[in-house]
């Protein structure tokens, strides 16, 4: 079943989440608070492994540069965050809205995210997906106490990011070369450090409107 993988993915956020909202009451606000800076260290760590593949460094320069400008012409940021802020209409006094965003992002924008996908759909191998899905179950723990039920959402996105690429996998078999998923890997990870400054309250990027970037490399690689 080529969408096991993200089920079962999807299935460890829901889990991670709601263990992390009953934890979250248990625990003072000083320490949900000091939550926060701390995921945003460990996704910063996620993401370094990934910014050490890219064999032309070039290729994710004008990714990232091409793939904001299209990305902000569309403003895939503002349709998410309205998407964001109807949700948090119907649950207030919850973080509704900074958790589903925040963790939408960090768990399904990556390099782990990406080739777990990848494998799914080319090799019918989810074993990638299931070392994610533990990851991510253990971190959304933490988030959903500090960022509330927004994270048990995120879910939602993770299936749906990473079914789409295992089912796109096939039709772009021939043009995913080791070294196209390498560039897409560090172009992803450059999101996650953005996420992650984000979090920590350092910058106010508009990383959704980044996202068309991952996208890119598969033409630069083909050219350079």
């Amino acid at each position: 079943m080529i969408l096991l993988g993200s089920a079962v993915n999807g299935i460890a956020i829901v889990i991670g989440g709601l263990v992390g909202l009953f934890a979250g009451k248990l625990l003072p606000e000083r320490i949900r608070t000091a939550l926060v800076p701390t995921m945003s260290l460990v996704t910063i760590g996620i993401a370094v492994p990934g910014m050490m593949k890219t064999e032309n460094l070039l290729i994710p320069i004008l990714s990232m540069v091409i793939g904001t400008f299209i990305g902000e012409l569309i403003d895939i940021d503002g349709a998410l965050q309205k998407l964001s802020n109807a949700l948090q209409s119907k649950f207030k006094g919850s973080s509704v809205a900074e958790g589903f965003f925040t963790c939408s992002l960090v768990f399904a924008v990556g390099a782990v995210a990406v080739m777990g996908a990848l494998d799914s759909g080319l090799k019918g191998d989810h074993s990638l997906l299931y070392a994610k899905a533990l990851m991510d179950g253990t971190a959304a723990i933490a988030f959903a106490a500090a960022l509330g039920l927004g994270v048990v959402f995120s879910s939602v996105t993770v299936f749906v990011v990473e079914g789409g690429i295992a089912l796109l996998a096939g039709l772009v078999a021939d043009l995913l070369s080791t070294a196209v998923i390498n560039e897409i890997s560090f172009v992803g990870s450059l999101l996650i450090v953005g996420i992650s400054l984000n979090m920590m309250g350092a910058t106010k990027l508009r990383i959704l409107n980044m996202v068309p970037a991952l996208v890119l490399p598969i033409l630069f690689c083909q050219f350079m």
